[in-house]
């Protein structure tokens, strides 16, 4: 399994593997995140706000287990498409394929069942740009839109800087 998630890792864009490895090194506070990703004062500000709103994403793993009906909904769902909407915006990630691996780290495997819908619901708001909006929900595909069951396996591949040798 952890030769498929590589491949996966190896198929995004590299953009969307170098914020997949940024946002992981923030969540587990794998280094200086601000000093090793920062390439300008705008990325630090991002990295900043994405840290802020990432000091959520405990609280989610445990209203997670809790999302039983629609009364229990409302505490989840928010801050994931807020979450969602913030990556989605960042201009980074550009497809469904790299939003839901990235989430799958950052929350487990439970919430699988979450993400088609925070991805359409957060790809759908006017803070991302229209052609952007077309994009994203164009690659949600209608398996994964209106799958009846998610694997429970929790990912085993977590993706991190290495940094260069220098020759």
């Amino acid at each position: 399994m952890t030769i498929s998630e590589l491949r996966e890792f190896a198929s995004f864009a590299p953009c969307e593997q170098r914020y997949i490895r940024r946002s992981l090194d923030l969540v587990r506070g794998r280094g200086d995140a601000l000093r090793r990703w920062a390439r300008s004062a705008d990325e630090a500000r991002a990295i900043e706000k994405q840290a802020d709103l990432y000091r959520e994403l405990p609280l989610l793993r445990q209203l997670l287990p809790d999302v039983q009906d629609l009364g229990s909904l409302e505490p989840f769902i928010g801050p994931l498409v807020r979450l969602t909407a913030f990556d989605l915006a960042q201009n980074r990630l550009t497809g469904f394929s790299a939003y839901r691996f990235l989430y799958e780290r950052l929350l487990g495997a439970e919430v699988r069942p979450w993400l088609p819908g925070a991805f359409c619901g957060a790809a759908a708001l006017p803070v991302i740009r229209p052609d952007r909006r077309r994009d994203l929900l164009q690659s949600i595909s209608e398996a994964a839109a209106t799958a009846q069951g998610w694997s429970k396996r929790e990912p085993v591949f977590y993706p991190e800087f290495v940094e260069a040798e220098a020759a």
